[in-house]
């Protein structure tokens, strides 16, 4: 009867302590969800240029996981991202294709930083059936090319920049004028052209191969991240900034054939 007693006891005392160390397992999940989620009842309001759709999703997605924040992300180009910012006055941040673009809503803007280079590039179908060697060689009479939107888009502006240097631009037989980076590529992608100025991480497919050339060397610019004076969140916002530094994100860039600055 005593040893009954004694092993009741026993398995009275092992059912507690397995309850309290159970109890402390849960509390430590709890605590380790807590931290990981530490935004996840605040929101972010962020505008992009559509070019850098890809990557952006991406990064957006890996700071929601590890903090719980919501991020909505309009994805446009410049002129409508900078339209957008004027007439509604809202948004904590902007992505832009290079930092002239911040200049037509700088009266709404804090402060930047530069995050990866953007570098534009000449492609061409694949295989180069047309010997394109250089920007020289978009003149040629059987060429046709495919430019973004000379007034709207970071990439036309820079295409136009680069051919009027040459003195080349009103010889050369553009064909269309695309209003986002991806749909420049998406022209050549299916045929619509023989040549394209287009940033280096759009030409992401079998379909059209990039041109050795230091014709656009001069203008390389950088993506940088500008905080908006209407941002509400500020606290979500500083995380995200600093997550923008993260090895994590600057390798989401360079898996999109972005170069980071530092």
């Amino acid at each position: 009867m005593k040893r009954v007693k004694m092993y009741l006891t026993l398995l009275f005392v092992s059912t507690i302590l397995c309850s309290f160390f159970s109890g402390c397992s849960n509390l430590s999940k709890d605590a380790t969800q807590s931290t990981n989620n530490e935004l996840e009842d605040q929101s972010l309001f962020i505008y992009c240029g559509a070019g850098m759709t890809k990557p952006f999703t991406d990064i957006t997605a890996a700071f929601k996981a590890e903090t719980g924040c919501e991020v909505e992300v309009v994805y446009a180009n410049a002129a409508q991202i900078q339209n957008q910012i004027n007439t509604t006055g809202e948004g904590d941040l902007f992505i832009a294709g290079s930092s002239d673009e911040l200049k037509p809503v700088q009266d709404s803007i804090a402060e930047s930083i530069d995050l990866v280079k953007h570098i534009p590039v000449l492609a061409v179908q694949s295989g180069n059936p047309l010997s394109i060697n250089s920007l020289n060689d978009l003149t040629n009479d059987d060429v046709e090319v495919v430019l973004g939107d000379g007034e709207a888009t970071p990439i036309g502006k820079i295409a136009n920049k680069a051919l009027s240097d040459l003195g080349i631009l009103d010889q050369i037989n553009v064909v269309a004028r695309a209003a986002t980076a991806p749909e420049i590529f998406n022209a050549l992608s299916v045929g619509e052209c023989d040549a394209i100025i287009v940033w280096k991480e759009n030409v992401t497919s079998s379909s059209g191969e990039i041109v050795e050339t230091n014709d656009l060397d001069a203008y390389v610019k950088t993506v940088p991240a500008a905080t908006l004076t209407s941002a509400q969140n500020k606290e979500a916002l500083t995380e995200f900034l600093t997550y923008l530094n993260s090895d994590q994100a600057k390798q989401i860039w360079q898996n999109y054939g972005y170069e980071v600055l530092n």
